[in-house]
């Protein structure tokens, strides 16, 4: 896991924030001022300077920077973006706010403008020590192994006391084999902070890979008795003992993870090789699916490297068609969930699902697989019986009316049981957008996935936030599918969706179901006809929205004509 430095505030204390009772502004302007001040108070007071328009010139830049640095440890990307951004208008010059900015675009995988924002402020000062390590970071991302060492070099260099640093060097000398070297890293990074769990995480692999089992063992074992939901530890250690041979250790860690983050590219991967290993390469395949369409807005180098393993295992594995099958097979799975259990019901989505898998029947798709008010363990099981039919197809769709919504940059859909009372409840009650896209993945051409959920969060009322992270209320957020992959949105991602009035389908079902009976209209044009349909019934308030699309040398019909 690697780390970027938040600046003058790096670590921002997980604490209440500090009540000051009527603040005077001289208070709150040497407070904000002092480098050295109680981190939440220096917030608070530059918060309360900023809200009250106080500040001009300097003082301004820096408030706004600290109060970035805040947003940032929220991972309020985007108001974090807008702090550093401005304070850049007003001081084109100001490192911290460089750097503060190059962090966030490296987090939205804007690598190249998260790079010039380092570069500019290297070049504007360049003995500090931030922006190396966090370029470091980005090289290192992208597997230029070189370049990550030359930067944390120099990030040592300028700064010897920034314990990330040490972290990040050591982990690339673990990578290209100096394991000595990265040992010595590690207790350099142990002197200035002996309780860090980046170190312990990390060292874990670095002894694992040196065969000293015992310290590996230790550190990972030590470290998630401290943090028993520390999932990078768990893959870590399940790693560790597949180094040692220890398998049944390895699947126990790996499925661990996977109840922590079912979507961890990682343990999927991880646990793929584990099945494979044992000759179970249906579970192999349904490993390595979710680990190679998993969406990610970038992948970390251990992340990049494990799912480049899986979509090599995978097209290894996957059935090839015998010469002299029939092509042109098509498969559907469509779901309608309604009967909610802990929330309001809707009654429209099991009878749209109806509908759709009429027409797909119609229109002549070999298998329709059509399901309704699936809890979570019917959902994930009828996800695993259509993967296994999109492997034989050249057409896989999935079809989904319920309840979904985004929370952290995750789509979700609902199962029927979920209850949800916290927003961290969402990865072990509900059903990430990544195991649908999976569930398609095998199919050799078209792999569709078309959601009919983009509905209020009905738990977003009573639902506990305990992440620092954006709570989306509405709808979707925006994703970008891999190639060859088409995900079409009821409505545009952060609205709403609407049911239908008086016992009628979806305005999108309706749609949906008379265009796909028209011949002769390609795939992505069909798509477009379908959101100006539904634009013009419902008033402007619904727009459906379309992200990826087919392989592009081929046009794809659902009645081809004659």
């Amino acid at each position: 896991m690697l780390r970027v430095v938040f600046l003058t505030l790096i670590a921002l204390a997980a604490c209440a924030r500090i009540a000051m009772a009527d603040p005077q502004p001289g208070d709150d302007l040497a407070t904000c001022r002092d480098g050295r001040a109680e981190t939440q108070a220096r917030i608070q007071a530059c918060e309360n300077l900023l809200n009250a328009d106080r500040l001009t010139g300097k003082d301004k830049v820096m408030a706004l920077v600290v109060h970035g640095n805040a947003l940032l440890n929220k991972r309020d990307n985007d108001k974090a973006l807008e702090a550093f951004s401005t304070a850049l208008d007003l001081d084109p010059d100001n490192v911290l706010a460089l750097d503060g900015r190059g962090i966030v675009r490296g987090r939205k995988g804007q690598d190249d403008l998260a790079m010039a924002d380092y570069n500019l402020a290297i070049q504007k000062r360049p003995t500090f020590g931030p922006p190396y390590n966090n370029r470091g970071t980005i090289y290192l991302r992208q597997n230029a192994l070189q370049s990550a060492l030359d930067d944390f070099n120099l990030s040592i260099k300028y700064a010897p006391k920034f314990l990330f640093g040490w972290t990040n060097r050591a982990r690339v000398r673990t990578l290209t084999k100096d394991y000595d070297g990265a040992i010595a890293d590690f207790a350099e990074a142990e002197k200035i902070d002996p309780t860090s769990p980046q170190i312990v995480s990390n060292r874990c692999i670095t002894y694992g890979l040196m065969g000293k089992f015992d310290q590996a063992f230790a550190d990972c074992n030590g470290l998630i008795e401290k943090q028993p939901k520390n999932g990078f530890a768990i893959i870590n250690r399940a790693e560790v003992y597949v180094m040692k041979g220890d398998l049944d250790a390895a699947l126990k860690d790996y499925n661990a993870a996977l109840q922590l983050n079912p979507n961890s590219v990682r343990a999927h991967s991880g646990r793929g090789q584990l099945y494979e290993r044992r000759k179970d390469l249906a579970q192999a395949r349904a490993d390595y699916r979710a680990a190679a369409y998993s969406l990610t807005r970038f992948d970390e180098l251990d992340v990049a490297r494990a799912r480049a393993i899986a979509q090599a295992r995978l097209a290894a594995l996957t059935p090839q068609v015998p010469a002299g099958a029939p092509t042109g097979r098509r498969v559907a799975l469509v779901i309608g969930n309604g009967a909610y259990k802990n929330v309001h019901a809707l009654p429209n989505p099991p009878r749209d699902a109806k509908l759709i898998a009429s027409v797909l029947h119609d229109v002549g798709f070999q298998t329709v697989i059509s399901v309704s008010d699936l809890t979570r363990d019917k959902f994930f099981e009828a996800l695993k019986t259509f993967a296994d039919e999109a492997e034989k197809a050249d057409w896989a769709v999935v079809y989904y009316a319920g309840h979904g919504f985004e929370i952290g940059g995750v789509n979700y859909l609902v199962p029927v049981d979920a209850k949800l009372a916290a927003d961290r409840d969402a990865e072990t009650q509900a059903v990430a957008l990544e195991q649908v896209i999976a569930a398609v993945g095998a199919a050799r051409k078209v792999r569709l996935v078309m959601l009919d959920a983009c509905r209020d969060n009905p738990f977003a009322p009573t639902m506990q936030r305990t992440l620092s992270l954006k709570l989306v209320d509405k709808g979707f957020s925006n994703i970008e599918p891999g190639t060859g992959f088409m995900v079409v949105y009821a409505a545009k991602h952060g609205e709403t969706a609407m049911d239908g009035d008086g016992g009628a389908d979806s305005p999108f079902a309706t749609a949906l179901a008379r265009e796909i009976k028209t011949p002769k209209v390609e795939i992505r044009k069909l798509f477009d006809i379908v959101r100006d349909d539904v634009w013009s019934v419902t008033k402007h308030e619904q727009q459906p929205f379309s992200y990826g699309s087919p392989p592009g040398r081929e046009d794809f019909y659902f009645v081809a004509g004659k």
